[in-house]
């Protein structure tokens, strides 16, 4: 799957592969291609009540070594857990 967006006022454009899948109720995708150094998603999902719970596990490296992690530190961390609220609320 490729997706593209802009973030941070660049366009990123990233290219992941499904490598687990266990339907209706778990899936992951990695990173094959783009701007970090390793990105897993892990998509879980519980029946409650009356609907779906989803839980996402999102682990991430920046690139750039000692740079990268002073990156994410900073900001990037923060960023990457408001844009996963943020499209889970759209997905809500």
């Amino acid at each position: 799957m490729t997706w593209e967006a802009k973030h941070l006022g660049f366009k990123q454009q990233l290219i992941s592969k499904i490598t687990q899948f266990e339907t209706p109720h778990y899936f992951v995708d990695e990173m094959v291609s783009g701007a970090f150094k390793s990105f897993r998603h892990e998509h879980i999902f519980k029946a409650k009540n009356d609907g779906t719970l989803m839980i996402d596990k999102f682990d991430f490296k920046a690139p750039f070594s000692i740079f990268g992690r002073l990156v994410n530190m900073l900001f990037l961390k923060r960023y990457m857990t408001n844009l996963l609220h943020t499209r889970n609320r759209h997905l809500k």
